[in-house]
């Protein structure tokens, strides 16, 4: 038995099935884990989503969440004994700007400068993730992501940021998963502002990347390099063998995946959505395309899960409905599709990227862990983590310029409108206490990434 006491579940690769210069890394959010309300961190939308009932499982929002904003130098070191070589963070907008504009937040900027700086004491390299959901409040009054204006706060945002850490980051993004940004949360409600508007979803849609676009200019002003889209992925498989659904699936791709690489990639957005969606666009928004291509050096994919789409029978765009899969399924009732990463690998990088460099940015799974005699076993996880690593190996091998792959979560966190019950990390969080332990998963990579 290995002296940490852990039973042998192994991963079936190691770092010398990959090159050299391939990354492996783990990713939190700053929501999920640092406390908003320390460290004079301003209100965001997911604070005023979580305060109001029904929004969110129990009313449990962020407001300490991991305690990472007193803890962040022990959960560096739980990164680094990993094995792991970079950390993907995201910066809270609310932190640095209470007010979503104006005067920053000097306890907020320290605590980013003291977090890189501790990454690099560490060895670690820092991908900074600018927007991971939390939007200033202030803001979110002024129509938030419905308001045209949004494009130019993010942008004036993204410059303070990166005049003071931009120096020291290895790879900075933008906004992370545009779909949850937009749909997710403005056409489906699930997420903060919790909206339910299809003419709110069709602004969203466009706004975020136009905002996307504008940060990625002012941070090629400040003379930034290796700057990426981070974007979600979900497989959309046809319910049954009709026409009907197939013709759903291909809508429930095009909003999901097909809009925003095709907004970046090919300056047009999908014909089938915008079917949909057009009456509800911003007037002239075929001519923010030039922002919105501004170039980027690399693509981040997040990767979970597929769907089964039929049609829901109605007249209503897009009038379609996801139906239960026969597939194994993780905590999150998501069914386990390796297949799906190998898919979009492959696909993003023959039809829009075409040689730039791809990272999974996200890829894991959440499980009903358990803490018993001072351990946490997760074999599933492990499992997950071999067959996901295997579909990327695959596409490797046939050709794509994939330079790393980190795994969702460091640390059990906040799970959004979920509460703390869906447990993705890495490493075990008790939220009564915020004792770390570390899971057998996370014993099993640093045996694998071990130099």
């Amino acid at each position: 038995m290995p002296a940490n006491g852990m039973e042998a579940m192994e991963l079936e690769f190691s770092r010398d099935d990959f090159p050299g210069d391939f990354v492996f890394g783990t990713a939190t959010s700053s929501y999920q884990i640092e406390g908003s309300r320390f460290g004079g961190c301003g209100t965001s939308h997911w604070d005023t989503f979580a305060a109001t009932p029904g929004n969110t499982v129990r009313g449990e929002d962020g407001a300490t969440a991991c305690d990472h904003y007193h803890r962040w130098e022990s959960d560096l070191d739980l990164v680094r004994d990993a094995g792991f070589d970079c950390y993907r963070f995201s910066i809270s907008w609310s932190r640095l700007l209470p007010d979503g504009r104006g005067d920053a937040n000097p306890e907020g900027l320290d605590f980013y400068d003291r977090l890189v700086d501790g990454m690099l004491e560490r060895g670690l390299k820092p991908f900074a993730t600018l927007y991971h959901w939390d939007l200033p409040a202030p803001l979110a009054d002024l129509g938030g992501w419905r308001n045209r204006d949004i494009a130019s706060w993010f942008a004036d945002y993204a410059e303070l940021v990166m005049k003071r850490i931009g120096d020291r980051v290895a790879t900075a993004a933008t906004i992370n998963e545009p779909w949850c940004v937009a749909w997710l949360s403005h056409f489906m409600g699930a997420h903060a502002p919790g909206l339910r508007d299809i003419r709110a979803a069709a602004r969203a849609m466009h706004h975020v990347l136009l905002a996307h676009g504008r940060a990625t200019q002012a941070m090629r002003a400040l003379g930034m390099d290796n700057l990426g889209l981070v974007t979600n992925f979900e497989y959309a498989a046809p319910a049954d063998d009709s026409e009907a659904a197939r013709k759903a699936a291909r809508l429930y791709d095009g909003i999901y995946n097909r809009w925003f690489l095709g907004g970046v990639f090919e300056g047009a957005y999908p014909e089938d959505v915008l079917e949909g969606l057009g009456p509800h666009m911003p007037q002239g928004f075929e001519k923010d395309f030039g922002v919105i291509g501004t170039p980027v050096d690399w693509l981040g994919i997040n990767y979970y899960t597929r769907k089964l789409i039929a049609p829901d029978g109605s007249d209503r765009f897009p009038a379609l409905k996801e139906v239960e899969g026969p597939l194994p399924k993780t905590f999150m009732d998501w069914e386990i599709y390796p297949e799906g990463l190998h898919h979009f690998i492959t696909w993003a990088h023959e039809n829009y990227t075409k040689g730039l460099p791809i990272y999974v940015t996200e890829n894991g799974m959440a499980a009903p862990d358990r803490l018993s005699g001072g351990r946490v076993d997760d074999p599933a996880r492990i499992d997950f983590l071999n067959r996901h690593l295997g579909a990327v190996r695959r596409a490797m091998d046939e050709g794509a310029p994939v330079k790393g792959y980190i795994v969702w979560s460091l640390l059990d966190n906040y799970e959004w409108a979920l509460g703390y019950e869906k447990r993705f990390g890495l490493v075990h969080v008790d939220f009564e206490t915020l004792e770390r332990t570390p899971k057998a998963s996370w014993h099993a990579l640093g045996r694998a990434l071990k130099r």
